[in-house]
């Protein structure tokens, strides 16, 4: 379980490798990605229980400049009635869109979506040994854009993740008392 929650967890703060799809755009440097983020889409390159429609539960993500240009990134999350926190730090690197965490053993790409207020956030790594791809869609508000949708799928496609797969979380503002 403990597996589960750490890969969703951490795809939910990734972002789609540039280099592979040269129709995104790469992030600019003076692009900002702070504030309040929700993750409206998620697709994997395995599959991953409890990712069913109405059995993940996501709140709004939160994203903070740190010193050095790194990003804190803290968000919560609701599986089989379990609220979830988790928060990480993002470390900058020389490439404007790449992030990596946990002493550089997993790597981040944050990429603008074609459709304004969006991006594609692109994780690659290894959780226990078994190597993990994930791409997620979020915009800064919680309602599904079908354009934006239409943007990550093909983004998807390109990086050969199972486009079928997308998965569409429930949005919550907050946790539900009693489920922590």
């Amino acid at each position: 379980m403990k597996a589960l929650l750490l890969s969703f967890g951490l795809g939910l703060l990734a972002a789609l490798q540039a280099q592979a799809i040269p129709t995104i755009p790469t992030m600019e440097e003076d692009q900002d990605v702070t504030g309040i983020w929700y993750l409206k889409a998620t697709a994997s390159d395995k599959k991953i229980p409890h990712m069913k429609l109405g059995s993940v539960s996501v709140m709004p993500m939160t994203i903070k400049a740190l010193e050095g240009g790194n990003l804190q990134v803290k968000f919560t999350f609701l599986i089989a009635g379990q609220c979830r926190e988790m928060s990480t730090v993002l470390e900058k690197t020389d490439q404007p869109d790449k992030y990596t965490l946990y002493e550089g053993k997993q790597v981040l790409h944050i990429i603008p979506s074609e459709v304004e207020g969006h991006y594609i956030f692109y994780y690659e790594g290894s959780i226990h040994g078994h190597r993990l791809q994930m791409a997620n869609l979020v915009g800064r508000d919680p309602d599904i854009n079908q354009e934006a949708l239409e943007d990550f799928q093909n983004a998807v496609k390109a990086r050969g993740l199972n486009a079928e797969n997308i998965f569409i979380p429930t949005q919550r503002e907050t946790c539900p008392l009693g489920s922590n």
